[in-house]
């Protein structure tokens, strides 16, 4: 791959993820110091960030846009590397970086930097969210969305944190009755959560959707039925499947979702607000993507 790539454009969000005080730039130009690569540095947080990111990448004439940071920055990269018609690359920087786990990217700074420059580009799918979001990874509808609101709500980071944020969210938990409605199929279901899975598992390791993928032209409605305290902390806590007897699955290339009720929703670990509807699409192969040779 690196014959193809020479320019590099690193949009670094410092405000992203436990290691808020690493010197990315620093670390990325001395991995660079003797390869034969011309580096350009796009420095987050900023106002207008969407905007200016956008005309960067306009102007740079850069071969690879690589995202330094969680899985929002990697969603807003991502829409603008769709736009321009770039690949682009991870550099895990978040808190939890469920995109980078899902393609195996490790977090160790310099091994992921050996993946950016010998890996190999594949074709991923994305999900059109509303025909105004996209997601790579996981969105969904009701506890972990509520989680992740609470969670951003709060003063404490990291797995503290994320522990008080799920004792919050178990605390106020709502169920629902789900609409959906595939090309191929309609019911409903009485649940406590809904995801749109483009991948298999969360940020923290916990499989949901152990048979997605991102590479296969479809994602997986998962419908989470019904949850107790242990199953929760099982997931959440100690990274395990859910009981599969509890969940159902269903392959889709698009689907329409309503809720009976005003329900939390998240985006690849963004929280967007309160939801009675969502409909979703797969747009396959339309992010080029570095991953692992």
């Amino acid at each position: 791959m690196t014959h193809k790539v020479k320019r590099i454009l690193f949009v670094i969000n410092n405000g992203s993820g436990r290691k808020k005080n690493t010197d990315w730039k620093q670390i990325i130009d001395g991995y660079f110091a003797k390869l034969d690569f011309e580096l350009d540095f796009f420095m987050m947080p900023v106002d207008d960030c969407e905007d200016k990111l956008k005309v960067r990448i306009r102007n740079y004439h850069a071969d690879l846009v690589v995202a330094v940071g969680g899985d929002g920055t990697v969603t807003l990269v991502a829409k603008q590397v769709l736009a321009a018609g770039k690949p682009m690359a991870i550099l895990p920087a978040g808190s939890a970086n469920g995109m980078a786990k899902e393609l195996n990217i490790p977090d160790d700074p310099l091994k992921a930097l050996d993946i950016l420059v010998n890996g190999e580009m594949r074709d991923t799918d994305l999900i059109r969210i509303n025909d105004t979001e996209i997601c790579l990874h996981l969105s969904d509808i009701g506890l972990n969305a509520q989680l992740i609101k609470y969670f951003e709500q709060g003063n404490i980071r990291g797995k503290i944190g994320y522990t008080f944020a799920l004792i919050k969210a178990l605390w106020r938990k709502k169920r629902m009755n789900v609409f959906v409605t595939t090309r191929s199929e309609e019911f409903e279901r009485d649940a406590s959560m809904l995801l749109i899975a483009n991948a298999s598992k969360y940020g923290t390791g916990a499989a949901i959707n152990p048979k997605g993928s991102i590479y296969d032209g479809a994602f997986e409605v998962v419908v989470v039925r019904r949850l107790n305290l242990w199953q929760v902390l099982k997931m959440f806590l100690k990274f395990q499947r859910f009981n599969p007897r509890k969940i159902e699955f269903l392959q889709a290339t698009s689907v329409r979702i309503e809720t009976s009720r005003k329900m939390d929703f998240q985006v690849d670990g963004e929280y967007l607000g309160k939801v009675t509807k969502v409909e979703a699409r797969c747009m396959p192969g339309a992010l080029k993507l570095v991953v692992p040779a």
